[in-house]
């Protein structure tokens, strides 16, 4: 019972203490920062006179020795009520001072340690500014030296911004510059990976028809620049017509739709360039189903009437069934080996860029083979008879006769 009763005392007491609330730091213009409220707290009242002290520095064209101020107030009351502030003070006479990627350190550790401070969005900006500076080619300082601009660090900025803060106002235009970064250095898997992000997170923002765009276009380069693989220029048109169907009234819809007449031609031009190689080598069941395929690539154009037209005269010559796709006979060695060699020949040529001669079939029925000629008629053999001994072996008549 003694126990019981010593406990409720102490509830009592408890209760009954004043209770030491935090101090109220308010900021006034013919004050500055002042500490209001509970007088017991005195940290909260030492780091209102210490940014009260960086604030007459800074306002005295002090720049760096209010830096030092604001930091020291930082390092000795980090959860002070001024601590945002003061961080976000400490990013702005950095950035003043031309010393970019300090302050974006600064800005960036804002954002990190206060994501609800009240100047969230005033970090965002200048952040977003500074990114800017060395995506156009601001140089990195080594020891306070500028060395050289450094594209990478542009894309790590931004990558900051939309990491830290992914709701920001300008978190979608980073987001898009990061691809552009990207691009910039040659890493197209990357830039598309970057762009499509900006496409799912962003949907509704301007930066998001960009980014479609783009997708379109690095894919355009990567077929044009490699090897003309029919995968890119497919993805490639997709995206295109994606953008012309999201968003019509986009500046770019234009450009966009003949960049989709240059894919489709180009692919047909190509597809007829083989159907026609298959027909010359008498290849005829190949040769129709890439006469389909151009049909299928653009249903309407000179070069469809043609594929149909030589399509209808192959039915009509060997029928309907014979040009089924099926096995084909096997063929040699050197027969296949022509034949690749006509294929790649027929390839090159189909490129925008080659220079030369329009490549030529070969008939293979004709092509050299390797294998030896066979004997296919037998000849007629006469009576055997025993050669004559050379010379060198007759007898000699000068020499006696053997005996008989």
């Amino acid at each position: 019972m003694r126990k019981l009763a010593l406990i409720s005392t102490m509830g009592l007491l408890g209760f009954a203490a004043p209770l030491v609330g935090h101090a109220e730091v308010v900021y006034r213009s013919s004050e500055g920062w002042t500490a209001e409220g509970d007088p017991n707290n005195p940290s909260e009242k030492a780091a209102a006179e210490l940014m009260a002290k960086a604030e007459g520095l800074e306002a005295a064209k002090n720049p760096g020795a209010a830096v030092t101020a604001y930091r020291s107030l930082l390092k000795r009351y980090p959860t002070s009520a001024v601590a945002p502030k003061a961080q976000l003070k400490t990013g702005l006479l950095m950035d003043q001072m031309g010393e970019y990627e300090k302050a974006y350190e600064a800005f960036s550790t804002y954002l990190s340690k206060y994501p609800r401070g009240e100047d969230f969005e005033a970090a965002v900006e200048p952040m977003y500014k500074i990114a800017m500076l060395f995506f156009e080619g601001q140089k990195r300082k080594l020891f306070g030296v500028p060395i050289s601009a450094s594209m990478e660090r542009a894309e790590q900025m931004l990558g900051g911004i939309v990491k830290n803060a992914p709701f920001s106002r300008l978190a979608p235009q980073a987001q898009f510059n990061r691809g552009q970064a990207f691009e910039k250095q040659g890493k197209n898997p990357e830039a598309l990976v970057a762009y499509q992000a900006v496409v799912s997170r962003y949907p509704s923002d301007p930066a998001a028809a960009s980014a479609l765009y783009q997708i379109g276009y690095v894919r355009l380069l990567e077929h044009q620049k490699g090897s003309y693989d029919r995968a890119s220029a497919l993805k490639a048109r997709d995206a295109f017509e994606e953008f012309v169907n999201r968003y019509p009234q986009s500046e770019k819809v234009a450009q966009a739709r003949q960049n989709i007449q240059t894919l489709s031609g180009g692919d047909v031009r190509r597809t007829l360039d083989v159907a026609k190689f298959y027909d010359k080598t008498k290849s005829y069941k190949a040769a129709v189903i890439y006469y389909n395929e151009v049909i299928k690539i653009q249903p309407s154009g000179p070069e469809t009437t043609f594929a149909k037209a030589r399509i209808d005269e192959l039915k009509a010559r060997f029928g309907a069934d014979a040009l089924q796709p099926g096995p084909e006979r096997t063929e040699t060695g050197a027969r296949a080996e022509t034949r690749r060699k006509m294929q790649a020949r027929v390839n090159t040529a189909s490129r925008p860029d080659y220079v030369g001669p329009n490549a030529t079939a070969i008939d293979t029925e004709t092509a050299p083979s390797n294998r030896p000629a066979l004997r296919n008629s037998p000849q007629k053999m006469g009576p055997v008879t025993e050669p004559s001994l050379p010379e060198a072996l007759a007898p000699d008549p000068a020499l006696p006769k053997p005996p008989e």
